[in-house]
């Protein structure tokens, strides 16, 4: 039973607990050959795993026509749903630290800007799932894209004051949108952000491997179970 001193652990998805950048650019590709527009260079896709898809599809687009941006989004959603949601892995450790996180005393949560049903349809098929006191996604329409927003929202959803959580993500979306909240952050190299990309949004913490996890998470954010 959670109590008033338990602390939280907020986890982004994409690049933090699974690799799941083979169905997300594969999607993106789906997408941009139903519009018509050239495939881009497959490196350059993995720029675009974590950030809200409705903002790399404006960039890989060229455009401000709000309603182009939603046929790509409805052109990726068509194959991801289907096949992309499963062209997925965890990485190495994830689900050893998430058990150790919990022996602790942490709650955990998941803070994405994946759609929530995407989410729990990952967190399901990988066995994930009962690690979460919660998970938190966008909506297909298109709210709480954004990580400061979402955050937010979770904190004011649960009531759990910044002071008792942290956030580990790969991107530098993780970790401004944890600062935005007076939550401190801790970043993950593993993932997709680009060289530089954590080390420029300064994070409390730079991991190498989630074997470093729960060590980092414990030095930030003491649980009661080690008062």
């Amino acid at each position: 039973m959670p109590t008033a001193d338990t602390m939280n652990v907020l986890l982004d998805l994409d690049g933090t607990l699974t690799d799941s950048g083979e169905g997300i650019a594969r999607s993106i590709v789906h997408a941009l050959a139903g519009l018509g527009r050239p495939r881009p260079d497959w490196t350059e896709l993995t720029r675009y795993v974590g950030p809200p898809l409705a903002d790399t599809f404006r960039a890989l687009l060229g455009t401000a026509d709000e309603a182009l941006v939603r046929e790509a989004l409805r052109l990726y959603r068509e194959r991801f749903a289907a096949v992309g949601i499963f062209e997925n892995r965890v990485y190495a450790g994830i689900p050893a630290g998430l058990s150790a996180l919990r022996a602790q005393g942490y709650r955990l949560w998941i803070a994405t800007t994946k759609p929530q049903v995407f989410a729990r349809q990952v967190l399901e098929h990988f066995g994930l799932a009962p690690h979460f006191a919660g998970v938190y996604g966008s909506e297909l329409t298109g709210e709480r894209t954004d990580k400061g927003e979402l955050i937010r929202h979770l904190l004011a959803s649960e009531r759990l004051p910044a002071q008792t959580a942290v956030m580990v993500g790969d991107r530098e979306h993780d970790i401004r949108g944890a600062r935005q909240n007076g939550l401190r952050a801790i970043g993950v190299s593993w993932g997709y952000g680009a060289a530089g990309e954590l080390a420029a949004a300064r994070p409390a913490a730079i991991l190498e491997s989630p074997g470093e996890l729960v060590g980092a998470v414990s030095r930030l954010l003491p649980s009661g179970r080690e008062k």
